[in-house]
């Protein structure tokens, strides 16, 4: 090979850029930068995110990625404190790893002022608003107080217990004995009638009942407390 070849061929080599593997460093940037903007998304409806990314090996180094490396949880950050981010690179090489982090969303919601035993229905001197982490557990706290009153506990909580959606149930509208009115609807047609409620329901829930005029027994849907409503 003539010397002028060996030469150009040197330098052609040179010019070739050498693309860099991506880094832990690299990852670590792109992961805090996608959960700064899930806490500034989070900030505008009035709760307040704090975050750390896991670690990471500073030996690691994967195929270099020509794109923007894409973020995303694998499970819902609001039921886990600990959630997982799914980094990918969607470049010609391809790749993607899993990131454990810690994510802490506060806001507020409700919790008890005092003991509340099964079956109580729930009033708003039973009930604060504080400040809470709103992803300590699988169940999402409430934050709507017309989701709580009037609501009866499904179990007895002790003060200071965040009210959650598993904690309360609409109370039974009709019970067993209650005197009804039993409307029977076909269009804008209805014809009402008094009845007997045979069991405990609640609304949209269907019961037994008995015509007080015919001694007739028909099963009806709850609609009101008092009110029961079955096909004509």
């Amino acid at each position: 090979m003539h010397m002028r070849t060996i030469i150009l061929l040197t330098l052609v080599l040179a010019a070739t850029p050498t693309v860099a593997a991506t880094t832990a460093e690299q990852i670590r940037q792109a992961a805090n930068r996608f959960l700064g903007e899930f806490a500034e998304e989070l900030s505008a409806s009035g709760y307040e995110v704090r975050s750390e990314v896991g670690r990471l090996d500073p030996r690691l180094a994967l195929a270099p990625c020509a794109e923007p490396l894409a973020a995303s949880f694998t499970g819902d950050p609001w039921e886990s404190n600990q959630p997982t981010l799914q980094m990918q690179c969607e470049g010609q090489r391809p790749w993607r790893m899993f990131l454990p982090v810690s994510v802490t969303i506060e806001g507020e919601l409700y919790s008890a002022t005092q003991p509340i035993g099964r079956g109580e229905r729930l009033t708003e001197s039973m009930i604060e608003r504080v400040s809470g982490v709103m992803n300590a557990s699988r169940r999402r706290p409430i934050t709507q107080l017309e989701d709580l009153l009037g609501k009866e506990m499904t179990r007895s909580i002790n003060r200071g217990t965040v009210l959650t959606p598993n904690l309360v149930v609409e109370p039974d509208a009709v019970q067993r004995g209650d005197h009804v009115i039993i409307t029977a609807r076909s269009g804008n047609f209805t014809v009402n009638s008094r009845g007997k409620a045979l069991a405990n329901g609640r609304p949209g829930e269907q019961v037994m009942v008995e015509n007080l005029s015919s001694s007739r027994r028909i099963r009806g849907r709850v609609v009101a407390p008092g009110r029961v409503e079955i096909p004509m």
